[in-house]
């Protein structure tokens, strides 16, 4: 099976894309901490919920 020469153009500019939208999100380096803070508190409750 070959893949398609333009496959890792492809692939190369949706991971851009992504990484681009979830900085634009963030918008600062303050934010992504305030962030992955929020995601780890959250993930935290989840946890405590279900033992």
């Amino acid at each position: 099976m070959t893949l398609h020469p333009h496959f890792f153009r492809l692939v190369a500019v949706a991971l851009l894309l992504a990484s681009l939208g979830s900085l634009a999100g963030c918008n600062t380096t303050e934010g992504v901490g305030r962030d992955m803070s929020s995601a780890g508190r959250s993930l935290s409750n989840a946890a405590d919920r279900n033992k």
